[in-house]
């Protein structure tokens, strides 16, 4: 499944719906007011959006305080940070195992968004791991040197052009964030999945706790906000977390991502299978659901009691 051409990528991160982004963006109606994405990561969603001219104005937020200092200097210093990212990674040249580590020392003592960046385009699977005194230790993808610098620099100015004028940051609770939601906006959801973030393997998140989720959409219905869920899913016969409750009236569909990375690794053919969730006023406002997202997988189910 393809990346929808021309949109800016400016950073790798783990479990990113840049893949799956045509068949998301599908689902926000023309002439939305505004998305609202608590849970930005990679902000794949975001971008997309405002490439296609889905909406007029955005708001993203997370719990993560360097994520969201990053996302800031994107918008709004591109041309420093892109100047920062290429000098580490001209300096790296050569020594760029130990080079990581240094740069990873000096993220934990600063949070200064050029590392993380620098961090994030070079560990393993890109993602966000820190251990139990808060310090970030992914280990660096000795396989790959990160993003190109030429090509990290028209990324970042491109997502720079793209949003700024447009976008508010937020550093805080995605149920802060979703009290400004009122019916002209659409909601993009994806919390970190069941069964990741309370592992011994953890991430930068304490937990979305599952019921207190589930209330949270109960909230979104009441008031007639629109929102659409990427939340868990299955790889082969692996279910990952529980499906959402049937008495919050969702449109449940399953989209094939593809053949598993890990499955590929130990020979196997489990394909990827991502869940999305749609909300009841979302599909009354936009009359069915998208031919793009009904052509990505065979079964559709009404989740209702």
């Amino acid at each position: 499944m393809a990346a929808i051409k021309g949109v800016p990528h400016p950073f790798p991160y783990q479990g990113s719906k840049r893949q799956l982004a045509s068949q998301i963006v599908a689902c926000i109606p023309h002439r939305t007011y505004r998305l609202i994405e608590p849970f930005v990561g990679s902000g794949a969603i975001t971008l997309a959006t405002a490439y296609l001219h889905r909406t007029s104005r955005f708001v993203i937020s997370d719990l993560h305080q360097p994520l969201i200092t990053l996302w800031h200097s994107i918008i709004y210093d591109p041309d420093q940070l892109a100047d920062r990212y290429e000098d580490l990674w001209n300096r790296q040249q050569g020594r760029q195992r130990e080079f990581y580590d240094e740069v990873r020392v000096l993220f934990n003592q600063t949070h200064e968004p050029h590392y993380f960046l620098y961090l994030l385009a070079r560990c393993v699977k890109a993602a966000v791991r820190y251990n139990a005194e808060g310090q970030f230790n992914n280990s660096p993808d000795n396989r790959r040197l990160g993003m190109r610098p030429k090509t990290m620099r028209r990324n970042i100015l491109n997502s720079s052009q793209l949003l700024r004028g447009k976008l508010q940051v937020l550093c805080q609770d995605y149920r802060e964030t979703l009290k400004t939601a009122d019916s002209h906006d659409v909601v993009y959801l994806d919390p970190p999945y069941q069964g990741v973030t309370n592992s011994r393997d953890r991430r930068y998140y304490s937990g979305i706790n599952f019921q207190t989720f589930v209330r949270t959409l109960e909230d979104l219905n009441s008031r007639q906000i629109r929102f659409i869920i990427s939340y868990d899913g299955r790889t082969g016969s692996k279910v990952h977390g529980q499906l959402l409750p049937k008495h919050l009236e969702l449109i449940h569909k399953e989209i094939k991502v593809g053949r598993s990375a890990q499955a590929t690794l130990l020979g196997k053919e489990d394909t990827t299978v991502e869940s999305l969730y749609l909300s009841r006023v979302l599909i009354e406002r936009i009359g069915a659901i998208p031919a793009a997202l009904t052509a990505a997988f065979s079964e559709s189910l009404f989740i209702k009691t």
